[in-house]
């Protein structure tokens, strides 16, 4: 579950966010400018050898980076894709019952919302065999709630399945109707509680749900409603368990029915972003290294990264420091081994200006353009980060 954040040198919470050009950038992009030469008209008929062009490259600075990154971003966003109407909430059901006898986090009979810990988590042994436990329950239930997401008559463009699909929505006994996101929430509840865990979103700062559902342009924190999901949606499902006081924390994107190519590619690109991010985490480390290779790979297809919404320490506490930034940053601060946080960088087709609705909770792109989002909890090693949320 990502943490809204406003930071400061040193890491802390404040009200205001660090300009997102920082003057110290160093960029790894050249232009060609060619070099104009003056050469006068030959005479009729006479031949002549033109000599290839020269071109002079230069680095640039963080500014003009900025610049050739926002038209990139505005030429992608030319690119005119089927219009959809903008997510509405649907009615949202009442909160869901949890045993007795399951282990709540400290947080949930206060309903406010916890001050983010200072302490860096730090495992022995007994912690990460515990933190295994949680983040392996976390990526199980993710998975299965990722077998629910479908849409009513739903015929997969693949020709071999073609004519059985249409056979089939002959047969009306064989019919399913979309799923709601609010379905989806209560099968993620009841295979959390049945594990012996606790859905850790719920009755987190008075989240009223088990899971986070965002779907299409909602960025993150959306609440699961009676919307039924349509055939071309994307939409992220976030869940984070909370088993044997400790917290395992886990999201990913997924495609409902025929989704366009343009979309495919932003969800493609989301993932990539954050196995490259995982890629160098080590002991050691600098923690600037994940947003500079989140943005490096982003860029190349013109998306936006989002700066409001960061990656933090899990493990006891569900978010703690160090906050993960996974947009460029100078920020300081190394990682140790034996440590758990998450990485769950959120990509946009446009702007990433954002919306959250008089909930409280869901927020979404400023311009209705579609996000896309991918969470792993890792622990940091000698040698390299260990994914802890893969089935």
């Amino acid at each position: 579950m990502a943490l809204k954040a406003f930071i400061c040198r040193p890491c802390c919470v404040s009200a205001a966010i660090p300009p997102s050009i920082e003057p110290s950038w160093r960029s790894s992009f050249f232009v060609g400018q060619p070099l104009e030469i003056s050469i006068p008209n030959p005479p009729s008929g006479e031949y002549t050898l033109k000599r290839p062009g020269i071109i002079v490259s230069k680095k640039l600075s963080g500014l003009e980076e900025a610049v050739r990154i926002q038209r990139s971003r505005e030429l992608h966003g030319s690119i005119k894709l089927r219009k959809r109407p903008p997510l509405r909430r649907g009615k949202v059901s009442g909160r869901l019952p949890v045993p007795d006898h399951i282990c709540r986090p400290p947080y949930v009979d206060s309903g406010l919302l916890p001050e983010l810990s200072r302490e860096h988590q730090l495992h022995e042994d007994e912690g990460i065999s515990r933190m295994k436990a949680a983040c392996e329950l976390a990526a199980r239930v993710l998975d299965y709630a990722g077998t629910l997401v479908r849409v009513p008559n739903f015929i997969p463009t693949n020709s071999v399945c073609l004519k059985y699909c249409i056979n089939c929505l002959r047969d009306a006994s064989i019919h399913q109707p979309s799923v709601t996101t609010n379905e989806i929430d209560k099968a993620v509840h009841n295979m959390i509680i049945d594990a012996g865990a606790y859905p850790s979103p719920l009755g987190y700062g008075g989240f009223p749900k088990s899971v986070c559902t965002s779907v299409n342009e909602c960025m993150c924190h959306g609440i699961p409603d009676s919307r039924q999901l349509q055939d071309g949606d994307i939409i992220n499902i976030d869940v984070t368990v909370y088993l044997n006081g400790y917290h395992g924390d886990t999201s990913k994107t997924f495609l409902c029915g025929n989704v366009n190519e343009l979309t495919k590619r932003l969800v493609k690109v989301a993932e990539e972003c954050l196995e490259r991010a995982i890629y160098v985490c080590k002991d050691g480390a600098n923690f600037k290294k994940i947003g500079k290779r989140i943005s490096e790979h982003a860029e190349k297809y013109g998306y936006g990264v989002v700066e409001r919404f960061v990656g933090h320490g899990v493990g006891t506490v569900f978010h703690s420091v160090p906050l993960i930034l996974h947009h460029r940053n100078d920020e300081s601060g190394c990682m140790v081994e034996g440590e758990t946080f998450t990485i769950e960088p959120i990509l946009t087709m446009g702007s990433t200006e954002n919306v959250t609705w008089d909930d409280g909770w869901t927020t979404v792109t400023a311009d209705g353009s579609r996000a896309a989002q991918f969470e792993h909890t890792i622990l940091i090693t000698r040698t390299g980060a260990e994914v802890l949320t893969k089935c």
